[in-house]
């Protein structure tokens, strides 16, 4: 794992060329997308099954022999042994309770001359999500992705997930009994997003479709989005995490891991001022590497986007942060509550010694669908609000209609559409 140090000459150029981000399309990926999309398009339920037969290695008869009912969701969730079934109830709740805190309602506000303008919000009425089913399930997805649309009143959650050989995850459908998932399909790729995004026989519409993937998922997303809405194109996972000498470098290290096990391009860094932490931090993790068990992508991930950065101090650390603006990030600090306020860029905060990251991913309760590749700096994590429309509300009253329409008069003839300054005048007292 490299080691950088920001007085260092090059330091800038070493971090920019780390975090990078490639936002670069694979032209064979994206076409192969386009491909399947057009097709399923054009042949529905017959296109889907020849792709999930063709990459799933399931032979369906019927799209019938793909589809899930609730029936199903809670027979899995009873065969559950006890443990998972209280662990599933109670990080469901504590997701639940937090995003409540989001719901936003309608309002609206009079005027003097009884004009009412306000605001109509309400729920989509019917979401699809993506749960990953490939190289591993992910039940914390459905809980994650479904549950915010729950709380905003959605009326219809269609899940898909990918089940390889027809292996399906008692613990996938487990969660989806108790995050309010009203039906799933066993599919996945490219051919699910385009199904949910336009409809087949047997798969319904939605009205936005939400959840990570693999390449060939973002890049569906991509495709149909403005069709339905997405969420956000995920990228590889992130975390920063900026320490001081207070911090327990064995956590560290596995607070790196935790992120780097993702995949061979996920990003783990630490920005500490204090050497002999980074020191012990690196000893800590040639030590507990081997005992790994996905110690292989961690290495992978650690020797291609990893870092462990000295700084001069930690208003420095936060200003990097910042600039990366990661996906995660630890404040494992002695007063972690003084730098909060500094840190404006990151999908999620997570604040002193005892809050790490993978608490968020499954049960904290705040969401784990976050933004990546510094999109950050314009985004939001995926909640409630993602799940409700909000629509404007123009009661206009005879009097008020005096003012506006002369204001609108105005404005329209100046901008040289005169239908638009007649239909206002209209209304004005003759």
């Amino acid at each position: 794992m490299r080691r950088l140090d920001s007085s260092s000459a090059d330091f800038a150029v070493a971090l920019a060329r780390l975090t990078a981000v490639n936002t670069a399309l694979d032209d064979a990926i994206d076409t192969s997308v386009a491909n399947i999309i057009v097709d399923v398009r054009a042949r529905g339920d017959a296109a889907v099954l020849e792709y999930t037969a063709m990459f799933d290695r399931i032979k369906a008869p019927s799209m019938a022999a793909l589809e899930l009912r609730p029936v199903a969701f809670e027979a899995a969730f009873d065969a559950l042994g006890a443990e998972q079934r209280d662990a599933l109830v109670a990080a469901a709740e504590r997701v639940r309770t937090y995003h409540r805190y989001q719901s936003v309602k309608s309002w609206s506000f009079t005027e003097a001359d009884g004009t009412r303008l306000g605001q109509q919000v309400t729920p989509l009425e019917r979401v699809g999500i993506y749960v990953p089913g490939g190289k591993a399930a992910y039940p914390s997805s459905v809980l994650m992705n479904a549950l915010p649309a729950q709380v905003a009143g959605v009326h219809e959650i269609v899940m898909v997930v990918p089940t390889p050989s027809g292996t399906r995850s008692p613990l996938v459908l487990g969660a989806a009994h108790v995050a309010g998932v009203t039906r799933a399909f066993t599919i996945g790729g490219a051919q699910a997003i385009a199904a949910l995004a336009y409809g087949t026989v047997t798969i319904p519409a939605v009205d936005k479709i939400v959840g990570p993937g693999n390449a060939y998922v973002a890049a569906a997303k991509r495709r149909v989005f403005g069709v339905v809405g997405i969420d956000m194109i995920a990228g590889p996972s992130e975390i920063i995490v900026i320490a001081d000498g207070s911090a327990n470098p064995d956590w560290i290290a596995m607070d790196l891991f935790s992120q780097a096990e993702h995949d061979e391009a996920a990003r783990a860094i630490l920005l500490s001022p204090e050497p002999k932490l980074i020191d012990a931090v690196a000893e800590s993790m040639a030590r507990q590497l081997p005992a790994m068990p996905r110690k292989e992508i961690i290495a992978a991930s650690l020797a291609n986007r990893g870092a462990l950065v000295r700084v001069r101090d930690l208003a420095e650390a936060c200003a990097i942060a910042n600039d990366i603006a990661p996906e995660h990030l630890e404040l494992a600090v002695a007063e972690p509550e003084l730098l909060v306020a500094e840190i404006r860029n990151a999908g999620a905060i997570f604040v002193g010694h005892f809050s790490s990251e993978a608490l968020g991913d499954y049960c904290a309760g705040p969401n784990h669908v976050l933004p990546t590749a510094r999109s950050a700096r314009f985004s939001s994590p995926l909640g409630v609000y993602d799940f409700q429309k909000r629509t404007s509300l123009i009661a206009v009253s005879r009097q008020g209609a005096q003012t506006l329409g002369r204001l609108a008069s105005t404005l329209a003839r100046g901008e040289g559409l005169p239908a638009h300054a007649a239909s206002a005048e209209y209304r004005l007292d003759k």
